[in-house]
């Protein structure tokens, strides 16, 4: 047993348990899962800290240790323990959801469960039903390889960057691109440790000699799948993703529009191309300037002013990039003759925005004369089932950077679109924040996603930033614009705001985690959801 007295000083330990009751905890892991995989020291518990903090004290999202399962049944005997001494327990599958928190839980103190590092099986990938089972740790990456390597004729769906894990992306909501790009859809069959340490295999995982675990999510009887999505009601150690299988040809497009005020214009044209799944059939994106501009270039190389990037300047940026303020991106599937007829379709309707530019893959090459074709090139990546993380250029944009984000949802709406542009893009030019934005267009939705760049090493950029998206959330509340996602700094902001007869949605989210976790084990105070024994202290 590690000597008290010989304990890191910097670690923060959970809420109600002293320093000799958390010794007794590590022991106890120590026998469970073996010594070699807990970790407690400030060398091996730092990485593990939040790589984007925002908040002037870093212990304020700070483990207390981190323990590295390799089973199933270890994850159970992990919550088993934890329940006996009080610990709470903060899972994570590879942690790389950085612009959220990453792998830093909500509660100090917390133990992390970094699942992805040992549990990292492909357990079956099927060909004829297009299916795979994984483990936390299976990364976009790997099942991609999986697939290359055994010649599977399917597609992976992949997020912006491909580095993150294929459970832990589809248990916190992540979208891809290709048709199959809201990954909640399109999970089938959850295993999950739940917080007394029983298991449960939800939908046909119930019924022992099925094969349909994978091809039918619901099961007979309620179907509590979604409940395990953001929430702290158990922690997933298998997750079934259906997978699309390739179309005979697939053609990426960018149109580029020269006006920040086209934007209206450009969302108002794509829904009626959007919702019946054509001719617009993956998940197209808008993007503005600063994002593609980003991936290719510096702040610097345009402007070493104070205050935001001037009009002018965002102008010569356009114009030596070949782009537009805002640039759409999108791809089409089928064999060649569709194919054709669908990008004269799209062009045929946005080309009645003044100004704007039709490019394809075949039409815009990626050169090193044409630095504006990168994002178009990258995109058709994406949009076909190969992995990239092309997208962290971004953080070459400025020094040291980090990201933050506001991302809320709204109807695909030109007047919501428009609305919700100028609000953002004004008040970072308040913060001297540059507002690097894509709009994700869903069938009957929208994700604005706006990425706020700052420097992690300038503690007024960090407090400016935090300031600026606690703005913005209130100011969108207000507007009718509610998250979809929280970083554990702005959980509880965000819950607030889905306030509804009293809080309906947060008081019946605290019933559960009452009823599931009565001990307040499992990652206390994700997406502002708070057991009974730590509830209203402020944590």
């Amino acid at each position: 047993m590690t000597d008290i007295e010989t304990r890191p000083t910097s670690r923060v330990l959970p809420p109600d348990v002293t320093a000799e009751q958390f010794e007794k905890a590590l022991e106890a892991f120590r026998d469970a899962i073996g010594a070699q995989h807990v970790f407690d020291t400030d060398e091996t518990v730092r990485p593990y800290y939040d790589a984007f903090p925002v908040t002037p004290n870093d212990a304020d999202f700070a483990p207390s240790a981190v323990l590295v399962p390799g089973t199933t049944e270890e994850v159970q005997a992990i919550v088993r323990i934890a329940n006996e001494y009080l610990i709470p327990v903060h899972a994570v599958s590879t942690g790389k959801n950085l612009g959220y928190g990453g792998s830093a839980p909500r509660t100090a103190g917390s133990v992390v469960l970094h699942l992805g590092a040992r549990m990292n099986r492909i357990l079956e990938v099927n060909d004829k039903y297009g299916y795979a089972l994984v483990e936390p740790g299976v990364t976009y990456y790997d099942l991609y390889d999986y697939i290359q390597e055994h010649k599977l004729n399917l597609w992976i769906d992949a997020p912006d960057l491909a580095w993150g894990s294929i459970v832990g992306n589809t248990m916190d909501r992540g979208v891809g691109y290709t048709p199959y790009g809201n990954h909640s859809m399109w999970k089938c069959g959850l295993e999950v440790v739940l917080p007394d340490g029983d298991l449960l295999r939800t939908g046909l995982g119930g019924l022992p000699g099925s094969n349909a675990w994978q091809l039918f999510a619901p099961g007979f009887g309620p179907s509590p799948d979604n409940m395990f999505e953001q929430s702290n009601y158990g922690i997933v150690t298998k997750l079934g993703i259906q997978l699309m299988q390739p179309p005979p040809a697939a053609q990426t497009f960018q149109i580029t529009f020269e006006n920040a005020d086209d934007i209206q214009a450009i969302i108002d044209t794509v829904l009626p191309l959007r919702i019946n799944m054509a001719p617009l059939q993956n998940v197209p994106v808008l993007r503005n300037i600063f994002l593609d501009a980003a991936q290719v270039s510096t702040r610097e190389e345009w402007y070493t002013g104070d205050g935001p990037i001037p009009d002018d300047v965002i102008k010569t940026m356009q114009k030596e990039l070949n782009l537009g303020y805002w640039n759409f991106y999108g791809t089409v599937y089928g064999p060649p003759p569709i194919i054709d007829m669908y990008l004269s379709i799209i062009e045929g309707a946005f080309s009645q925005i003044p100004g704007a530019k039709f490019y394809t893959t075949d039409t815009r090459p990626h050169t090193a004369d044409d630095r504006g074709a990168h994002t178009l090139h990258d995109r058709h990546k994406i949009n076909t089932g190969v992995p990239t993380t092309e997208e962290a250029n971004v953080f070459n944009w400025i020094p040291n950077a980090g990201h933050f984000f506001f991302s809320p949802i709204s109807a695909p709406d030109g007047e919501d679109a428009a609305r919700q542009f100028k609000a953002v893009k004004s008040l970072a030019d308040e913060y001297v924040k540059d507002y690097a934005a894509q709009f994700i267009i869903g069938l009957r939705e929208m994700h604005h996603i706006s990425l706020l760049l700052y420097n992690t090493k300038d503690e007024a950029s960090k407090a400016e930033t935090l300031a600026l998206t606690q703005q913005l959330i209130a100011d969108g509340a207000r507007d009718g614009y509610g998250e979809y996602r929280a970083h554990n700094a702005l959980g509880d902001q965000v819950a607030e705001t889905y306030s509804w007869n009293n809080h309906a949605q947060r008081r019946f989210n605290e019933k559960i985690k009452d009823a599931l976790d009565p001990n307040g084990i499992i990652n206390p105070g994700k997406s502002g959801i708070w057991p009974a024994r730590l509830r209203g202290r402020g944590l």
